[in-house]
């Protein structure tokens, strides 16, 4: 039976997907991990088959460890559980070694879908995914490509830290308007938080950790 470990720093997203793979007969989920040294010490210890790991870990980019991972367990096959959908993050978890992405905005059975893909073999995309490379270019895919010229600004002010308050004072527009800036960000990027923001701009260089 196909041995499994989940990543994820929220304890309701593993709980989640752990009942759903584990209502398959066939699927086994031997441990959870809250972060990367969570991680590790479970695939050294349980040596799974497959790892389903999350991108934002509170020690860190889920990037790294992808690659960590696949040197301490060469043979293990490794599916990227993401909110992020777009540029640089699919191209770049592929290109560490991942060989499933799915991301937090598709229905949770393509989690299975992507599980029994990856065991046999093969490559998953999980279905937005697809839908958004079909005939796009790699630009299109960037969700910060959407962002407005004010939304980048906001972000960027965000993503450091400022209080909606100080944007707007730096901005010299109104905090109901940065509020609304904020949520158009929150929406486009997919971002559940300040905290989101601020790891996108950390792992594109745009601000300093």
């Amino acid at each position: 039976m196909p041995r499994i470990v989940l990543v994820d720093d929220h304890a309701i997203v593993r709980e989640g997907f752990k009942r759903l793979i584990e209502l398959e007969p066939d699927l086994d989920v031997v441990a959870e991990a809250r972060n990367a040294d969570e991680a590790v010490d479970a695939v050294t210890q349980h040596r799974p088959d497959l790892v389903a790991v999350d991108l934002s870990l509170p020690d860190g980019s889920g990037l790294p460890l992808i690659e960590h991972l696949g040197s301490i367990a060469p043979g293990m096959k490794i599916v990227v559980l993401s909110m992020h959908d777009g540029e640089p993050y699919v191209s770049e978890a592929l290109r560490r070694g991942a060989k499933g992405y799915v991301t937090k905005g598709v229905a949770p059975e393509e989690l299975v879908a992507a599980v029994r893909s990856v065991l046999g073999g093969d490559q998953y995309l999980s279905s937005d995914l697809r839908e958004r490379r079909s005939g796009r270019t790699t630009a299109d895919l960037d969700p910060f490509n959407r962002l407005t010229a004010r939304e980048r600004e906001v972000f960027l002010l965000l993503a450091a830290g400022r209080a909606p308050k100080q944007v707007a004072a730096e901005l010299g527009i109104g905090q109901k308007t940065i509020y609304i800036h904020r949520a158009a960000v929150m929406n486009k990027l997919n971002a559940g938080s300040e905290l989101d923001l601020y790891r996108m701009a950390q792992e594109r260089g745009l601000i300093r950790a």
